[in-house]
């Protein structure tokens, strides 16, 4: 399998990026090719990214090659962010909610990159999405639940904030069929283990406090949550207590 460094040479040498990049996509299928996307994203110009920005969900279905130049568009915005070229927040916002699943994924490889570069303009504006609507919601969460974006502790702690923002907002969600909140829901199941990994003091509490909970959904969150590798790993003998607190409150 070609690594990044040389789809970019290959890239380099190519006229018609768009049929290279469809056939060697590996769509459909279960896992895009994503060494060629990210290489993509690192030397695609601005206008060949707009154009990819136009294979909408009707010209460019899921899990079609298609889609694939889709997902270039998306996350080569993390580059122009990176760049200084804040305008295409608007935009990744929008991407947000687009019913393809590999773009919503794309729009967070994009803010992920540009986290890496100027994280408190991503947490601002994280905190701006988390109190839109559920895709958006479950954008800001997936993101910024990134643990290298998560290594200083204050960053971490705002992280923590914002994942228990949107854990009560969770409760104000009455229509719970909609596939929007399904994803918001999944989301939230992953994403408590890597903050609270990142920083143990101050993100227990927080758990302990959502095991008092009576919803079913929150406790199906916290459940998942618990049952991850990472933070059996942290501090097993904590997370077996919270399982039996769980337990004897049914």
């Amino acid at each position: 399998m070609p690594a990044i460094e040389e789809y970019r040479s290959i890239l380099k040498d190519i006229r018609d990026w768009n049929d290279y990049l469809i056939k060697e996509s590996r769509l459909p299928g279960a896992r895009s090719n994503l060494e060629l996307l990210y290489a993509c994203s690192d030397l695609a110009s601005r206008e060949m990214l707009e154009q990819w920005l136009e294979f909408t969900p009707q010209k460019a279905p899921e899990n079609t090659p298609q889609c694939f130049l889709a997902c270039c568009g998306v996350v080569g915005l993390g580059r122009l962010l990176s760049e200084g070229d804040y305008s295409w927040l608007a935009v990744l916002r929008y991407f947000a909610s687009d019913p393809r699943w590999r773009v919503r994924e794309s729009v967070c490889m994009a803010l992920q990159r540009f986290g890496q570069v100027d994280m408190p303009t991503l947490l601002n504006e994280m905190s701006i999405w988390a109190n839109g609507a559920p895709y958006e919601q479950r954008a800001a969460i997936a993101t910024l639940c990134e643990p290298v974006l998560l290594k200083n502790k204050v960053d971490a702690a705002s992280v923590l904030n914002l994942l228990n923002q949107v854990t009560e907002d969770l409760l104000t969600i009455t229509d719970r069929k909609q596939e929007d909140f399904r994803v918001l829901r999944k989301g939230l199941a992953y994403c408590w283990s890597v903050a609270v990994a990142a920083l143990p003091e101050q993100g227990k509490p927080f758990i302990g406090h959502w095991l008092n909970s009576k919803d079913p959904d929150i406790r199906w969150i916290m459940k998942q949550n618990l049952q991850k590798k990472r933070l059996i790993k942290m501090d097993s003998e904590w997370v077996r207590q919270c399982i039996d607190e769980m337990e004897n409150k049914k």
